[in-house]
């Protein structure tokens, strides 16, 4: 394990190092990872420092309200709402690789175009341990890793917690005095709501997983998983009233874990899992069905892309 007060000393001490006098900006997604990265990157540069959140519309529901609020302290904090150019930049992709190749390139320029008007050099990265594992063993890319364009328009990456965790980043966290909202938070992918629409994303299947996470969320908090979603899988036909319906499948899973390294599926009780899939159903009129994953990891991803 992290011995945490040390760590936030040696990191602080090298992202000094690597910027140097140089300005940066950290890439803000509001879960522990990115929350700790630009921590310790304020600690280190303090206001040559451009926090930078991306509104790509596939975010958690109430995602950038959150942001703006928990990081008020920092003067410079830049949303930015680019929610149809991450749509359009996915439109017609079906294949998962291809999708986080096309959100990493679109997050990056992002991310140049900010750094131009900051006048900054260099792009700060909640990358972790796992995420480098998973993309350089082809398990999966991530967005910001495998999932990076080929060019960069920064002078340097700098990733404060590349060596970590997540079980550790959360130790760091709690060091760092985060909220709890922000240091226990429940992981949420880098592509954020596409890689929980299976195939095609659209608007139509990112705000139904919006909603239907945002139930799976509520009604396991009592169950504590280590990660709890929803992601829509494909189609199949039901009843609404006295009409067949051809509408959506939502699947569900929660899952036991420490560093998402592996997993198990949870075994929640059947109650929970009845008023699931009762609100997930009785609030979408386009949603048929829905199931529930008991897939461990291995040989099954957490996340279904």
């Amino acid at each position: 394990m992290v011995d945490a007060p040390s760590f936030i000393d040696d990191a602080v001490e090298e992202i000094d190092e690597q910027i140097g006098d140089a300005n940066a900006v950290i890439a803000l997604s509001g879960g522990v990872d990115s929350s700790v990265a630009a921590a310790l990157a304020y600690r280190a540069i303090g206001d040559r420092l451009t926090p930078v959140y991306v509104d790509t519309g596939l975010m958690r529901k109430g995602e950038t309200e959150q942001i703006r609020e928990t990081f008020s302290y920092m003067d410079s904090l830049r949303i930015v709402e680019a929610q149809d150019r991450f749509l359009d930049a996915l439109a017609g992709i079906t294949d998962p690789e291809e999708k986080r190749h096309a959100i990493g390139e679109r997050f990056i320029r992002e991310f140049e175009r900010e750094a131009i008007s900051a006048d900054a050099d260099y792009l700060v990265q909640g990358t972790i341990y796992p995420d480098r594992i998973e993309s350089e063993g082809n398990i999966k890319s991530h967005h910001n890793v495998g999932g990076l364009p080929e060019v960069v328009d920064f002078e340097g990456l700098v990733e404060p917690v590349r060596e970590l965790y997540k079980d550790e980043v959360r130790d760091v966290a709690r060091e760092l005095g985060l909220e709890e909202i922000i240091s226990e938070r429940m992981p949420f992918p880098g592509p954020g709501l596409a890689i929980r629409v299976v195939g095609e994303v659209t608007r139509e299947k990112v705000d139904i997983a919006r909603e239907a996470c945002h139930i799976v969320e509520e009604e396991t908090a009592e169950h504590d998983p280590w990660q709890a979603f929803a992601a829509v899988v494909g189609k199949g036909t039901g009843v609404k009233g006295d009409n067949r319906v051809h509408g959506w499948i939502v699947s569900v899973r929660s899952v036991e874990s420490r560093d998402g390294m592996t997993a198990r599926a949870q075994e929640l009780p059947w109650e929970t899992l009845q008023r699931i899939q009762s609100r997930i159903t009785g609030e979408n009129e386009n949603v048929a069905r829905v199931v529930y994953d008991v897939t461990h990891k291995p040989p099954a991803t957490i996340e279904y892309e």
